[in-house]
Formats: C-alpha cells, structure tokens, sequence
C-alpha cells in the first residue's frame, strides 16, 4: 500500500514538472519578440537561435501530453484538470495580462496555488478541504513579492521590451512598503497552518514561529535601508529560501510528531 501511494505521488510530481516546462516552452515561443530585447533572456534558446520555433513546439507538445498523462495516472481526471488549467491560466490569461497591466502579477499568483492542490488530490484529498485551500492561498501570496522583487532588479529591461512595470507606476518606497504587507501576509497565513491542523508537530510549528519572525525582520529592514543599499537579489534569495523551509516542514510534519 505504501510503495503504491509513493508511486502515485512520483507520477504527480513528474506529470506537474513536465507540464511547467511544457508551459515554460510555450511561454518561449509567444514571447520570443520580448526575450529578445532583453538581456535577462535573450540568450534562450529560440531567441538566440539554437532552438526553431517547430522544433520548440514538438517539445510542448510532447511535454504537454507526457505530463498530463502522468498526472492523469496519479491524480485521476481532477488533476489532469487541475493541471490543465494551471497551464491556461500561465499561457493565456497571465502572459496577455503582463504585456498591459503591471498588476498582471496578483492574478497571474493563481497559478502558483495550483500544483499543491494537484498533490493534495492525489493524496486522496478533496478541493472543499479548508486546509487544501489554506495550502493555495499560501502558495498564492507569496508570489506577489516574489516577483516584485524581479521587477525592481530587471525593471528596466522589462521597459525596453515595453512591459509595463510596477516601478513605472508608483515610487521604490511604496513598492517597498506593498512588498512588505504581502511578506507580512505572507507569515501570517504561515502562522494558520499549525493553528489550523495543516501542521500537526510542535517542531513544525516552532520552525513556522521561528522562520516566519525572521522573514518579516529581514523586509523590515526595506524601511531603513536607502535605495541604492537596496539589493532586490538579497531579499529575493531570503524569501525563496524560507518559501522552502515552510515545504520541507509540509513534507516532513507527519514524522515530527
């Protein structure tokens, strides 16, 4: 029974990756125009011509189907969906928001929330389950960040390849004080998971108090530092890395307690 269930969870795991590269390679193909403007990206494969774009579309396909297939297999027909979805929502609601609004990054969170809840499914859980949905709306908010603090770094190349851009819109202040409600947010909804059964360990929930109150220290310090100490980087790798502390704790919770 055991070397069943792992095995349904290797199949997600593997249908969720080969679905995000199949989406990351047709995000290749509808934005080689834009990568190739920037310096960030313009060294990918189709831009910098060591991919076609055929070529490039025999592999999403292939991936596309690959992954949903796998999924299929390990999360029955609402993870294939789930999935699925995942992939439109990147592919055709984000990529076309991003190139008109700088807020294109709040909705385009969504698809973040999805691939927890490919696994939860898998799992044998339902989507109505409160802490299914505690497990997307954290998954959701952290992103918003995320990829603020991409956009301070490579602002300006997104303006060359005519984004519109958040640090367009309002002051390095204000975007730094937006950053840190949704850090802020962030934790606290790190903080609902132990309280809420999502964690059931008192090791969980110590490293969640722990690791979360040196989160918002850390972007605490946005409010003191002037712009050109600002390294968008720093914060970044800070928040990827409690981002995987709070997984590592998820995954590991049922032998901590």
């Amino acid at each position: 029974m055991k070397r069943d269930f792992l095995f349904i969870c290797l199949l997600s795991v593997l249908g969720i990756l080969l679905l995000a590269c199949a989406s990351a390679a047709l995000n290749h193909i509808q934005e080689i125009k834009y990568d190739a403007m920037m310096e960030r990206t313009r060294n990918r494969p189709i831009p910098s011509g060591k991919v076609t774009k055929l070529q490039a579309w025999v592999v999403v396909i292939i991936l596309a189907v690959a992954g949903t297939w796998l999924i299929y297999l390990g999360s029955g027909l609402s993870g294939a969906l789930l999935g699925l979805s995942a992939m439109f929502w990147y592919n055709v609601i984000y990529t076309y928001l991003k190139r008109y609004s700088a807020y294109a990054v709040i909705p385009g969170s969504v698809i973040g929330s999805i691939p927890p809840l490919v696994g939860w499914v898998a799992a044998g859980g339902s989507l109505s389950n409160p802490h299914a949905i505690l497990i997307a709306i954290f998954f959701f908010i952290w992103q918003v960040p995320h990829f603020w603090l991409l956009a301070m770094k490579y602002g300006p190349q997104y303006e060359v390849a005519g984004f519109p851009v958040i640090t367009k819109v309002y002051t390095r202040r204000l975007i730094y004080a937006f950053t840190f409600i949704w850090i802020l947010a962030t934790a606290i909804i790190a903080f609902m998971l132990p309280y809420f059964g999502v964690l059931n360990s008192y090791i969980a929930a110590f490293g969640i108090l722990v690791s979360s109150v040196w989160l918002v220290f850390q972007f605490s310090k946005l409010y003191t530092k002037h712009e050109t100490e600002f390294n968008p980087r720093r914060y970044f790798m800070r928040l990827n890395l409690y981002i995987l502390f709070v997984v590592v704790l998820m995954v590991t919770d049922q032998w901590l307690v």
